[in-house]
């Protein structure tokens, strides 16, 4: 790699990184939820009845925040589409389909990237 590459590429990341630093942590956790969202997962969210896991869905790109259609506010609850996994062993199986979910703010559930 030439020095004039390297030194555009040292200057990039340079700016790069002062810009983020500007930013709030609001404002960076946005930025990193939007290239998530770009980027796309291979979420699994799971939702609990007290400790017991009582759905999984999975292949979940994203959850997002429902907005209001007039005052475009937040509203309290989290909607996505994922992979129904009806007997709950972490792999889609034959007559599983990708359903629409909607989970409240008081939902007892976990979402996290799978490891498989």
């Amino acid at each position: 790699m030439s020095k004039k590459i390297k030194n555009i590429a040292l200057i990039t990341t340079v700016a790069a990184s002062s810009l983020l630093a500007a930013c709030t942590q609001e404002q960076q956790n946005k930025i990193s939820r939007d290239i998530q969202n770009w980027t796309g997962t291979n979420g699994v969210l799971e939702v609990y009845a007290g400790e017991k896991l009582v759905r999984r869905f999975l292949k979940v790109d994203k959850i997002s925040t429902a907005l209001g259609t007039d005052d475009k506010m937040p509203r309290a609850y989290r909607y996505g589409y994922g992979v129904l996994d009806e007997n709950l062993n972490m792999q889609v199986d034959d007559g599983e389909k990708k359903v629409y979910f909607e989970i409240s703010d008081y939902t007892n559930s976990v979402f996290f990237e799978n490891p498989r």
